[in-house]
């Protein structure tokens, strides 16, 4: 019983590095083959981001002296 479930295990880790390395392959191939040509890899053209500012934080408010008093 104990080999089934190894044998099962194993071509599970099969199937994943399988899976995981099609998709690495399929993400980066492009840059593979134009390396491999020895051509530069085109980068893709990216429209400039706006960011967004931080508002000034106003100063903070003093309590006056006659509520310290009270507290």
């Amino acid at each position: 019983m104990l080999a089934p479930l190894g044998t099962l295990a194993f071509l599970a880790t099969l199937w994943l590095l399988t899976v995981v390395g099609a998709a690495i392959l399929e993400e980066s191939g492009a840059k593979i083959a134009a390396a491999l040509k020895g051509k530069p890899f085109p980068r893709p053209v990216v429209a400039p981001v706006r960011m967004r500012t931080r508002t000034r934080l106003s100063r903070p408010m003093r309590a006056a002296p006659r509520w310290r008093d009270a507290a």
